[in-house]
């Protein structure tokens, strides 16, 4: 496992510490959390990025279609 070292403001800092707390976890243990998330999303992202190069524009279009009718 690795150590990283990171500088950040001292109140948001102590906003993590207090969100950590209020989670009953480590700083350590948010972050790392934290860091899982926006790796998840920077995946979906980059899998979507390399679907629409590979895909049909009308279908993608009739897509988001679908998905707007859902939450109207």
């Amino acid at each position: 496992m690795a150590t990283l070292t990171i500088r950040l403001p001292n109140e948001k800092h102590i906003r993590l510490k207090e969100l950590a707390q209020t989670r009953g976890i480590s700083v350590n243990t948010l972050i790392e959390e934290l860091s899982t998330i926006a790796l998840a999303e920077f995946d979906a992202y980059t899998r979507f990025k390399a679907m629409a190069v590979m895909g049909n524009p009308e279908d993608g279009l009739r897509i988001l279609d679908k998905l707007d009718d859902l939450t109207e």
